[in-house]
């Protein structure tokens, strides 16, 4: 198997507002694996808040020899002993995961999903995000997402209600709502819980910060919505922590190190009878293609990280009548540019 990897920058349609910051642009590093003339690719997203960049992921992935594999089906060993190289670097590792099962599923002609037991008939509908905005960006973004049937809200600050009124104000689709751990009180976080309940929020993000386990674990107790962990959870260990504490947990690829542990940390969710959710960050469509694999077995997908840049590279899934609508192509459903 030959390894190579690229920087790559991409460019948001919007500059993006989260409780804690603001940013324009997105390191993503791309990634290709070659094996008997079939390439893989893969795609590590790094948002500054998660700690990896360009010259990060570049060390990582130099370390990586995959010339020592037989054949790239030893997808467990070979994860695992990437995974050992260093701690962290969690969505670099996310970047080769996703080469070698788009790799190995064009190596067996077969979708993801498929492979999976899975039926893409079953995919979910998707939400469109909406960052923390004034309300004249507010009401533009809620237009662009007109063809989408749920609407997501960044929350977090003190314009929380506004940002609600103002989606309102323009249309009456179902809401989820985010607060990225933006409220350290645990009263009010179940006051806007109720709120958002009655202007017809159906899910409730990381309303706390991840450490406060007592007080998100307060606010699912008194909570009328469903909350999600999201910053609380990253790995496969992270999931039986969140149980009993959130309603459900936010599968990234990006924190999870990829298709192989979001697939594990789906099914123990679901073992333990808790909400899945599969998320993105801001990302082209390889990494969105392969995280749609596992939206059949989701209860909800906020898969929209490619329509909200404007230099992808890839097409894949896609959104049709707001619903992910996955590919027949084999490994994980795109094709390059």
């Amino acid at each position: 198997m030959k390894f190579s990897f690229r920087p790559y920058t991409l460019e948001l349609k919007h500059v993006f507002t989260v409780a804690e910051m603001s940013r324009s642009t997105t390191p993503v590093m791309l990634t290709e694996i070659e094996y008997n003339g079939i390439t893989g690719y893969g795609e590590a997203s790094m948002p500054p808040y998660l700690g990896e960049s360009h010259k990060t992921a570049a060390e990582f992935l130099s370390k990586i020899d995959l010339s020592k594999y037989e054949n790239p089906f030893e997808l467990e060993i070979i994860l695992a002993d990437i995974d050992a190289i260093a701690p962290g670097n969690l969505a670099a590792k996310a970047s080769v995961d996703i080469a070698l099962h788009d790799l190995v599923g064009k190596l067996m002609n077969k979708p993801w999903y498929d492979i999976w037991g899975f039926s893409k008939n079953t995919a979910p509908y998707i939400s469109f995000t909406i960052g923390i905005d004034t309300p004249e960006v507010v009401r533009q973004k809620v237009k662009e997402g007109e063809e989408y049937k749920i609407i997501k809200v960044k929350l977090g600050k003190d314009t929380d209600k506004e940002m609600i009124e103002t989606i309102r104000s323009v249309t009456d689709k179902p809401l989820t709502a985010d607060a990225n751990q933006g409220w350290s009180d645990r009263n009010y976080a179940v006051e806007m819980a109720h709120y958002l309940k009655e202007k017809g929020a159906i899910y409730l993000e990381q309303p706390m910060p991840k450490e406060d386990i007592e007080g998100n674990a307060y606010v699912t107790e008194h909570s009328p919505i469903s909350t999600i962990a999201d910053e609380a959870v990253r790995r496969l260990a992270d999931v039986k922590n969140a149980h009993g504490v959130y309603s459900g947990i936010n599968i990234k690829l990006m924190k999870s190190t990829g298709m192989r542990e979001a697939y594990k940390m789906l099914i123990l969710a679901r073992a333990l009878d808790m909400k899945v959710m599969i998320g993105c960050m801001t990302e082209t469509s390889c990494a969105i293609s392969a995280a749609s694999q596992l939206s059949p077995m989701a209860d909800w997908a906020d898969l929209d990280g490619n329509l909200l840049i404007k230099n992808d590279i890839f097409t894949g899934t896609k959104i049709i009548d707001g619903r992910l609508t996955l590919t027949n192509k084999p490994g994980i459903g795109m094709e390059k540019l």
